[in-house]
């Protein structure tokens, strides 16, 4: 059950700024979505792919190590690491995708 809830929370939080963001970059047909070391664009996406890149990668991790969580049986010592982990992971996720929004928003800045 909380497995199901940290998913839903994660991807919704993921959904809820992706759709933030396509209504701010509705002008940009499309965003960047990766970045040389010196700040250069690499290469560019869609929008809607671009903003639904992450929230789709990061539903399916939480999904495979919550059903992990759930059907495999920690080693000893470890039972009470798994939601934690899990916690971590989701909010992990949900901050990379902060970042990317962050960066895009950089990126439409600089290009007025």
């Amino acid at each position: 059950m909380l497995v199901g809830l940290i998913l839903l929370a994660a991807a919704g939080a993921m959904i809820a700024l992706s759709v933030r963001a396509d209504r701010r970059f509705r002008a940009i047909d499309r965003l960047p979505m990766q970045w040389t070391l010196t700040g250069t664009v690499s290469w560019h996406a869609p929008r809607a792919v671009a903003l639904a890149f992450t929230p789709v990668l990061g539903t399916m991790l939480i999904l495979v190590i919550g059903a992990m969580a759930l059907w495999v049986p920690p080693r000893a010592g470890q039972e009470g690491l798994v939601i934690p982990v899990l916690l971590a992971i989701a909010a992990g996720m949900v901050a990379i995708h902060a970042l990317h929004i962050w960066m895009i928003g950089r990126w439409a800045r600089a290009r007025r």
